[in-house]
């Protein structure tokens, strides 16, 4: 993983390969379940059965959506036994969820 020294500048033009991926990414944040199940992640590490409880969800949909999640590189699993704890992949990510729910207050103000 990529120390901070050493990204490229993020304000470089935007290829359409990069675009591409980027947008595959995003597809990530897509659901709302995925969505809960990062934020709960931002906390620390927890495993299937915690998240589970965490989001009032089934432990076989918590695991798919993991699964996805895992794909993206969005989290990381550490195995322990029979136990899986996931945690977010890397320390961007609790700043992007931030950005993503401040934006989304920016543009949608909550009604008094």
């Amino acid at each position: 993983m990529p120390e901070p020294s050493q990204h490229r500048d993020a304000g470089r033009p935007l290829d359409l390969e990069e675009a591409e991926r980027l947008a595959e990414a995003l597809r990530a944040f897509g659901s709302a379940s995925r969505l809960r199940l990062l934020w709960a992640l931002i906390d620390g590490e927890q495993t299937v059965e915690q998240l589970g409880a965490a989001i009032d969800m089934e432990q076989s949909a918590v695991s798919h959506q993991l699964r996805l999640l895992r794909q993206q590189r969005l989290v990381a699993v550490r195995r322990d036994g029979r136990h899986a704890h996931y945690r977010l992949f890397d320390h961007h990510l609790p700043d992007l969820l931030a950005a993503l729910r401040n934006h989304h207050e920016h543009v949608n103000p909550p009604r008094a």
